[in-house]
Formats: structure tokens, C-alpha cells, sequence
């Protein structure tokens, strides 16, 4: 992998004094989809929050060849969006304002919305088919109808790199294909997507995936290699085997 979006090395980080990761090495290709994944307690939201920028850590972190400190926080928020779990936004704010939202690091403080904004904006609801509510409070959708729009806010932002963690929460299946096709069209055109899923028959359909366990990296490796299926099963505790079906490989659980 020879040209990195995003980097970790020798990453530790701590919640309220527990030690979460261990020196954790991982690099994010640039153009590709990485999902992360692992048993619950492995780390892999704080990780994400690191990368993102959102968590105090100790070791490296670079996100285009730079240290993810050393960035303007505008010139951050422009190169990385973010989706997080359970994200929170005001009820009464319409869903064309909270994907608007999203166009903030693009703009002057207290700039009007520009053409390119409405534009922009625009084509992340038509792409998270929440353009029909445009008008409608965020009180008045469902859970899954809300992550939908959410997942609009962070498309807006047309950052090269995207982060994710469990953006397929309250999502029907349907949705959730919508969700996999949307995160292969954005990684054709060159953007770089990093999600945590629980869904592993989901995260499989990624390029690469990053298998967590007790803080530590387990795995990294192409999700089409034995090396990285036998390393999903043993995180499992065997108690699920990888199989291929209907060309494309999933976890099932084993009875």
C-alpha cells in the first residue's frame, strides 16, 4: 500500500484513566474502504475518535502525510468528516439545515450559504434519499430516517477522507445495501472511508479490514484472504465461520 490517507503508529489511548489501546499501527490506503471490527470492548470506536481527532492519545497520528495535530482546525475539519455513534442535533432544526451543517468548515463565520453549498448539500440528501423531507424537523423522523440525514451532514462536508462508526445503526436492509453502495461509489471517485461495523457480513464487502481485540491489533489484511477470515473467526472465539456464498463472503454464526 503505497499511498496512505490516514496513519497510526504506537497509539495508546485511555477512557477516564482505563487504558483502551495499546500501541496501535494501522494505516488507511487512500481510495479504498477499511472497516473496522472486533468483539465489543476492542477498542474500535476509540480508535476511530483518535483518528478523527476527538480523543487525547499518545503516539502518531498523520492524516495525508501531515500530523493530524499540526493541522488548522478548519483545514481538519475540510480533509475529514465524521459520523459518530448516536450523534446528537437539535429537533427542531430542519434536515436541509442539519445537512447543511456540513458546509460549515467551507465557509466564513456568519457567510451566507453559497451556490456551491446548496449544491453540495443537494446531492448528499438526494444520495441518502432524504431529499423529500428537506423541510421536515429532525424530531419528526424515525431513528432510521435520522442516521439517514446525519450520514448527509457528513457527506456534505466532500472531504477526501470519511470516518464512521456504526452508521448502519437503525438502518432496515434495504437502507443498509444503500449504505454499500453509496461507500463503493464514494471509494471509485478516490475518497477514503474507515467504518466500525458490527455487521461483519457487511464490513467483509470492504477492501481491507483492521480486526481488534483487546486494544491491540489482531489482523490487518484484504478481506478476500484466509488470513484475515481465520482472524475474524479466533476473535470470535470460533464462534463464527467465514463462508462464501453467492460470490462474496459472510459471517455465520456457528451452531
Amino acid at each position: 500500500m503505497t499511498n496512505i490517507a490516514l496513519r497510526a503508529g504506537n497509539v495508546c489511548a485511555s477512557l477516564s484513566k482505563n487504558p483502551i489501546l495499546h500501541g496501535i499501527d494501522a494505516n488507511f490506503g487512500t481510495g479504498r474502504w477499511t472497516s473496522i471490527v472486533g468483539p465489543n470492548g476492542a477498542g474500535k470506536s476509540t480508535l476511530l475518535k483518535v483518528l478523527a481527532g476527538l480523543l487525547p492519545f499518545t503516539g502518531n497520528v498523520e492524516l495525508q502525510g501531515r500530523p493530524l495535530a499540526s493541522l488548522p482546525n478548519r483545514q481538519r475539519a475540510q480533509t475529514l468528516a465524521w459520523l459518530g455513534q448516536g450523534e446528537a442535533s437539535a429537533d427542531d432544526l430542519t434536515v436541509w439545515d442539519v445537512a447543511m451543517l456540513g458546509r460549515l468548515p467551507h465557509r466564513a463565520w456568519l457567510a451566507a450559504p453559497t451556490a456551491a453549498d446548496h449544491a453540495a448539500v443537494e446531492q448528499a440528501l438526494r444520495s441518502t434519499q432524504a431529499w423529500d423531507w428537506r423541510d421536515r424537523a429532525l424530531g419528526q423522523l424515525s431513528g432510521g430516517e435520522r442516521q439517514r440525514v446525519l450520514l448527509a451532514r457528513a457527506l456534505a462536508v466532500q472531504a477526501p477522507v470519511l470516518l464512521m462508526d456504526e452508521p448502519l445503526a437503525n438502518l432496515d436492509p434495504p437502507h443498509q445495501t444503500d449504505w454499500l453502495l453509496l461507500v463503493r461509489d464514494l471509494v471509485a471517485r478516490g475518497r477514503t472511508v474507515v467504518s466500525v461495523l458490527h455487521e461483519v457480513s457487511i464490513a467483509l464487502q470492504a477492501d481491507d479490514l483492521l480486526v481488534l481485540a483487546q486494544g491491540r491489533v489482531r489482523h490487518a489484511g484484504l478481506c478476500a484472504d484466509p488470513a484475515t477470515h481465520r482472524a475474524l473467526e479466533q476473535v470470535f472465539d470460533q464462534r463464527i465461520t467465514i463462508q462464501r456464498v453467492s460470490h462474496q463472503w459472510i459471517a455465520l454464526p456457528k451452531i
